[in-house]
């Protein structure tokens, strides 16, 4: 492949909804970089992007976006049913390719996708929870031996975004109404996310068992799971995590305690910390870190792409991730 350690990059997006603000404001951020155009087949939203990111060329269809563009690389946010068919003309065409998660809706098929594009181009998720500024220190603080050996984990979610209240429409369903109909929901949607970073922080993972239950009725799927997952060295970890909390924010709350062999590190709301008290609190402004993280993805993804460094999300990667969301509902009886 050539080099583009010296070339200014050339990007075009896939898709105009609702996260694909959080991309591009990425891709504004990223050096000697110019996103050259967006599609989107719903093609005023594509335009309102355009204008409002001052992008050049705007499509209605993927591959004529590709062909007419010639980008070095495309960022896909469209609906995961369209993310298969858009790879493989992206890796046709020799576009490397960053894809939104969930990349696939099994696992049979990220496997069948990831076999066909081969190493015609660079592949990678936007995984982008690891990429949290909190995650990150808690990576660092384990790598640094501050806890010790890890025994123990216990991930809790918990957010109002599909809690049906009176007089409102729930935050993420009137953000994404398509949400309503989907009968693998929480897991897959949200709660991946979470399991990531668990896998990310932990290692390996094993789900040992899962129970799922669905608080709005509307819902076509689950808002609701318990996690039973085993790593290495007998480690247990648990992923706790609701959608319709009353009360709670609106966009997903973590709550993530690691023990350890020397100490115990906890993540809540704004605050990292060591139950002993030997380590300085960290606290964080989540507004204000919104953002960092699908900026950093997005920084990863260039950076690959420049240097040749593999992709902390490269899709060899994040298909372990999907492969614990499927034994997930594997495991609660659930038909994938």
């Amino acid at each position: 492949m050539p080099s583009l350690v010296n070339q200014p990059l050339r990007i075009a997006i896939a898709g105009a909804g609702a996260i694909s603000g959080f991309h591009l404001r990425g891709w504004s951020e990223v050096d000697n970089c110019e996103v050259v155009a967006i599609c989107d087949p719903a093609i005023e939203k594509a335009k309102a992007r355009a204008q409002e990111f001052n992008i050049a060329k705007v499509y209605a269809d993927f591959e004529t976006m590709l062909r007419e563009t010639r980008p070095h690389a495309i960022d896909i946010a469209t609906p995961v049913a369209t993310h298969a068919p858009l790879v493989r003309i992206a890796a046709g065409l020799d576009v490397h390719v960053s894809c939104q998660k969930p990349l696939t809706p099994t696992v049979a098929e990220a496997e069948a996708l990831i076999a066909d594009v081969g190493t015609r181009v660079r592949f990678m998720v936007h995984e982008h929870y690891r990429y949290r500024p909190h995650y990150l220190d808690m990576k660092r603080w384990i790598d640094a031996g501050k806890i010790g050996a890890i025994v123990h984990a216990r991930m809790t979610v918990r957010t109002s975004g599909t809690a049906q209240l009176e007089g409102a429409e729930p935050f993420l369903l009137a953000r994404q109404p398509y949400l309503y109909q989907f009968k693998r929901f929480a897991i897959f949607e949200v709660f991946i996310h979470q399991l990531d970073v668990m896998r990310t922080l932990l290692g390996p993972l094993q789900v040992v068992a899962c129970e799922i239950a669905q608080v709005n009725k509307k819902l076509a799927g689950e808002d609701l799971a318990l996690i039973t997952m085993k790593g290495r060295d007998g480690l247990t970890a648990v992923l706790d995590g609701n959608t319709s909390a009353p009360g709670y924010a609106p966009l997903p709350q973590d709550r993530f305690e690691i023990i350890g062999s020397k100490d115990t590190m906890i993540y809540d709301g704004d605050k990292l910390y060591l139950a002993s008290g030997k380590e300085v609190a960290l606290h964080y402004d989540l507004a204000a870190n919104y953002q960092r993280c699908w900026s950093g993805c997005v920084q990863d993804f260039a950076r690959g792409l420049r240097t040749g460094a593999p992709f902390q999300t490269d899709r060899l990667d994040n298909i372990e991730t999907l492969k614990l969301m499927e034994n997930a509902y594997l495991a609660a009886g659930v038909k994938v």
